[in-house]
């Protein structure tokens, strides 16, 4: 293949245009040029009176050789696209299938990936399949009525379900197991634009139909899902999983026990009564930091604008932003899942407690543009020293921000929070929520040290888009799930000091997002596919 990179077209432009430009470039005829793949697409935005698209192109020809001798450019070269490829080798019989616990990507991927190579996986999910979750999510959005077994954090396809399905990581992977993910959701339906996007993301509309799509394949090929099934205990003996014991999360909570050979825990960063549950059977695990903050909302227009100039083409999508800042303080604050025209949700999973996430549909056509701005905290700031401080930490700020909030997402501008006072009323910008809100003081919710850093990143921030730390600013509290607040420990195997249980993804505390733990998914059916041959051989 002949790539072909750093190729700049005007803002409104065809794909005849490109075909054209590329004969010209490349001294063949345009009819030769006009199958050419697009490998990678970007907004060049710093000219703001002259934006640009930047395309990296791909176009196979039977000449190849000829052509790049011809051109002599850097920019023209040939290339070979590498796909992911894996055989299983395992001869250790399964008496049983493998069991994966969790059906967020990690989970997922895992699955679908034992299912396509003849495992037959049984995967149980505590939460509802996607068509229930779905409305169960919305009632709660709609009325407060929160189940903790099935809401942002808990069901079919994860927390990442309700975000805004972003596809983006900085993982490299030379199996390329990132390019297998995409492909994968390209296979169930994603729009062909994740394939080359800077930014890939699906939309949380279109992400739960491919989910659903991604659980019928799973089936048809001979695992077995088991919703509303939660994980309550892991028996062992002399270091070997023997079974686990799970418990319906309906009415009847009936508890059936299950031979286990292997186990996977994909269990997402929510789950805060499992991680106690596996802490209290010494299971090996560890603290780590990770970052609290809140979901700040301006108007997208004004990020538009910030971003692409005053009079900006109209057909340009809503504008991403990526922001980082080292405080006084020696804090690291950045932006996280940013959201352009996107909403803020209530994305709480405890009675009691309230955390909130931000989401896009596929349009991403919202008023506001949202993001987490949060700062990094340590073993250190926990107050609780053991292995499940960080989760002690969490579920204390998340308290304080239910009862700052009436039990509804608190919000409060910008000036306010820097005055210590409550908000009164919103100015310029409305908030733009899935979940009530109510006007609040988030002051109180973190320590001052983390205020102060909050506030030293959003006028750094200010000073690279102007108006960010604008008075009316909307902060809505508390972003407090960004990443586990554990490690359960695993070795070069991927399996935990118990023989068969496997620790995977996001929950267990090696991603973040939903590429990176789908990529995980699959280095853990890997590893079982090393020692394990499938079921049906």
């Amino acid at each position: 293949m002949i790539q072909i990179s750093q190729l700049k077209m005007p803002i409104k432009h065809t794909k005849e245009d490109i075909s054209k430009k590329l004969s010209r470039m490349l001294h063949i005829p345009a009819k030769e040029t006009a199958a050419f793949s697009i490998l990678r697409k970007s907004l060049d935005a710093r000219n703001k009176t002259d934006l640009k698209w930047v395309y990296t192109i791909g176009l196979e020809h039977k000449q190849e050789e000829a052509i790049i001798k011809k051109v002599h450019h850097n920019n023209i070269m040939l290339t070979n696209i590498k796909k992911y490829s894996f055989s299983p080798s395992g001869t250790e019989k399964l008496c049983v299938p493998p069991v994966v616990v969790g059906s967020g990507p990690a989970g997922l991927f895992c699955a679908y990936m034992l299912a396509l190579h003849g495992y037959r996986p049984l995967l149980i999910e505590r939460g509802e399949p996607l068509e229930q979750r779905i409305k169960t999510v919305e009632s709660f959005w709609r009325d407060g009525l929160l189940n903790e077994e099935s809401n942002v954090q808990f069901g079919e396809g994860g927390a990442g379900t309700f975000s805004d399905g972003k596809l983006n990581t900085n993982v490299r992977d030379k199996c390329n197991r990132n390019r297998f993910v995409i492909d994968t959701f390209l296979s169930f339906g994603a729009p062909a634009s994740i394939a080359y996007d800077y930014h890939p993301h699906i939309g949380t509309d279109l992400l739960s139909k491919i989910i659903v799509r991604m659980r019928e394949k799973i089936k048809e090929l001979g695992g077995t899902i088991s919703f509303s099934t939660k994980l309550i205990d892991c028996e062992y003996e002399n270091n070997q999983l023997c079974s686990i014991t799970v418990e319906s999360t309906k009415r009847d909570h009936a508890r059936r026990k299950i031979c286990a050979q292997v186990v996977v825990l994909a269990i997402g960063h929510s789950a805060r009564d499992t991680f106690h549950m596996l802490y209290e059977k010494k299971l090996p695990m560890e603290p780590k930091s990770f970052a609290v903050g809140m979901r700040v909302e301006h108007s997208q227009e004004m990020i538009n604008k910030c971003m692409y100039g005053n009079t900006y083409p109209k057909e340009l999508p809503a504008a991403p932003y990526k922001l980082t800042a080292k405080t006084k303080n020696n804090r690291n604050v950045y932006s996280f899942c940013m959201c352009p025209g996107g909403y803020v949700v209530n994305a709480s999973s405890q009675s009691g407690r309230t955390a909130v996430n931000g989401m896009s549909y596929s349009g991403r056509d919202g008023e506001n543009a949202n993001s987490a701005i949060i700062v990094n905290v340590t073993p250190d700031d926990f107050e609780d020293k053991g292995v499940l401080g960080g989760v002690a930490f969490q579920e204390k700020l998340e308290e304080i921000a239910y009862q700052q909030g009436q039990g509804n997402i608190p919000i409060q501008r910008y000036e306010d929070f820097c005055q210590d006072k409550a908000s009164v009323c919103t100015g310029k910008v409305q908030p733009n929520s899935k979940g009530n809100v109510q006007l609040s003081n988030l002051r109180p919710i973190f320590q001052e040290e983390i205020n102060q850093a909050f506030i030293d990143g959003m006028e750094q921030f200010n000073k690279k888009i102007p108006g960010f730390s604008h008075p009316d600013t909307l902060l809505c509290g508390v972003e407090s799930r960004t990443s586990s607040p554990v490690r359960i420990v695993r070795d070069d195997n991927y399996t935990s000091r118990i023989e068969g249980i496997y620790p995977c993804g996001e929950g267990a505390g090696y991603a973040g997002g939903i590429t990176s733990a789908a990529m995980d998914g699959i280095k853990v059916f890997e590893a079982i596919a090393k020692k394990y041959k499938a079921s049906q051989q």
